[in-house]
């Protein structure tokens, strides 16, 4: 019987490309990735927090709006450049779309939600199937949600989005399985930082209560742990699905929610 070893999760001469690196989730994995050998590819809209990331891992920053196809076809030509191959895909890049009831909710920033969290997935997903099929090996990690298994009110848009990311990550596992490549998804339950105080301000806003009263009622108090999941927390289970300690895992989803059951 073989034991695990250090070198289970180790990326040593892999290159992961991780979209919406310059913060959040995308940031620390990059971080993650680095300190576990992989050369990294940062990417989103902004250029200057990429660059700053990428240079404190000594990985590499490109910028890219997921929602555009032929920035996104770039932007994986430029990464296999680097290496020859891409051996992961942290499909990380998204936004939490707009807050409001079904009924009166804004068509048009509804419908960005989707361009970005699911089409702008889509294409990232293309180009990472079509290099990783030719290679013969790969794992590509979906940045779904906890709520890509329930249902959320206010939140119908980035609902859609991830609930459609879960059912991609099957269809995926079972087309490019027989290929050597892997595709699983994350559910991150509520991860401190930026994006969760803006969603935690409009939220306030919208329903007229103040922000401590929903962070315990809808957030904190409702965990078992009783506390925010922290970015680095989602960023060791991106590590897991991304490193050979999961090497017969594929068409799976993994809460990583402090028990939010």
């Amino acid at each position: 019987m073989s034991s695990i070893s250090v070198d289970h999760v180790r990326l040593d001469g892999k290159l992961a490309v991780i979209t919406g690196g310059g913060s959040g989730i995308g940031e620390a994995a990059a971080r993650v990735f680095a300190d576990a050998g992989a050369t990294v590819v940062v990417t989103g809209r902004r250029l200057e927090p990429l660059q700053r990331v990428a240079k404190e891992i000594g990985g590499h920053a490109i910028a890219c709006d997921v929602s555009d196809q032929a920035q996104v076809i770039d932007l994986f030509a430029q990464a296999k450049q680097i290496t020859g191959k891409v051996d992961v895909l942290l499909n990380n890049a998204g936004g939490p779309g707009p807050i409001a009831c079904v009924a009166d909710v804004d068509m048009k920033a509804w419908v960005e939600t989707m361009n970005i969290n699911l089409v702008g997935a889509m294409f990232c997903l293309q180009e990472a199937a079509k290099i990783m099929s030719e290679q013969g090996s790969g794992s590509i990690i979906n940045m779904s949600s906890l709520m890509g298994i329930q249902g959320y009110p206010m939140r119908s848009a980035y609902v859609a989005s991830k609930f459609a990311l879960i059912g991609i990550t099957e269809t995926m596992a079972r087309e490019l399985g027989a290929v050597g490549v892997r595709v699983n998804a994350l559910m991150p339950g509520a991860v401190s930082g930026e994006n969760m105080d803006r969603i935690l301000e409009r939220r306030s806003a919208a329903e007229g209560r103040p922000v401590h009263e929903i962070e315990k009622e809808n957030y904190t108090d409702v965990a078992a742990l009783k506390r925010w999941v922290t970015p680095q927390e989602v960023a060791r289970a991106a590590l897991f699905y991304a490193s050979d300690l999961s090497s017969a895992i594929t068409g799976d989803k993994m809460k990583v929610d402090c028990g939010r059951f």
